[in-house]
């Protein structure tokens, strides 16, 4: 079983009251918690990777943790998520993939079983690397008013040994939401689409 050694947790928190537009009545809240963690597979190409994503499933519940708290723990409140991964350059933009079922799932489970896929982008990137971690719904993939990004990374990694493994919920659409499409509260919450 391969060791993926924490190095450091980082969590960012944002509350947005204003978008250039009037004030919403509710100011919309996100958050991100990051890992940066020891790529046991840097350095060397392995064949076998699929196994080790269940080593990571604790970091994704643990990262989810720490993102329902900074979100003040009320998980009806949370009704977007997403996740990320910047590989360092000694290793290979698959091992990024290692994150799709620990992150997605442990947000799924925390959260209720949500419906929606997560969205998900990853990329090999140097030290001080940032990534945009793509935001969506967390029961319909077609609600437009949630479709966003938030801008992650750690300023001292990823190492070229290491992976930084992010995870991203919100709460609420983006301020100012007006291209149409599915609105949150008629999504149906059946097949993660509407």
């Amino acid at each position: 079983m391969p060791e993926f050694i924490i190095r450091k947790i980082a969590v960012l928190s944002e509350e947005i009251l204003h978008e250039g537009g009037p004030a919403p009545a509710t100011p919309r809240r996100r958050a991100a918690a990051m890992a940066l963690v020891k790529n046991p597979f840097a350095g060397r190409y392995a064949q076998e990777l699929e196994s080790a994503m269940d080593d990571l499933k604790p970091l994704g519940l643990q990262l989810t943790d720490r993102l329902i708290e900074t979100l003040g723990g009320d998980i009806s409140a949370i009704d977007g998520f997403g996740k990320g991964a910047i590989v360092g350059t000694a290793g290979e933009l698959e091992h990024g993939a290692l994150w799709h079922v620990p992150g997605g799932y442990a947000m799924r489970e925390r959260l209720g079983d949500a419906k929606a896929i997560v969205p998900s982008a990853k990329k090999v990137g140097v030290f001080g690397a940032r990534i945009d971690v793509p935001l969506g719904h967390i029961n319909a993939a077609y609600v437009r008013s949630h479709f966003d990004a938030m801008e992650v990374g750690i300023a001292d990694g990823p190492r070229p040994d290491e992976i930084l493994f992010c995870l991203a919920m919100a709460c609420g659409p983006r301020v100012h939401a007006r291209m149409g499409g599915l609105k949150a509260e008629d999504v149906k919450g059946e097949d993660g689409l509407r």
